[in-house]
């Protein structure tokens, strides 16, 4: 039963080092160059999506409920006509 233990131990710490390692490798440009950060791949961020006109569904949507499709006098009169 302890050697069980042993192996699922070593298992795991090798997974955590393995792990640690990626994470250090990700982080290297944010460490050690000034004013360091991951690189932007949000749809908005891409300068030849903008240029297509391509942008994020999440903000589209946000700012079409922003917008006010009908006025309340708008809604009255199509309500009065049906």
């Amino acid at each position: 039963m302890h050697t069980n233990i042993k192996i699922m131990l070593k298992t795991l710490i090798f997974t955590l080092l393995i792990v640690a390692i990626a994470v250090i490798l990700l982080c290297i440009k944010i460490i050690f160059v000034k004013n360091g950060r991951f690189p932007n791949s949000h749809v908005s961020g891409n300068k030849h999506m903008r240029k297509r006109g391509i942008g994020c569904v999440q903000s589209q949507d946000r700012d079409a409920q922003k917008k006010k499709l009908y006025t309340a006098e708008m809604m009255e009169e199509i309500l009065k006509n049906n």
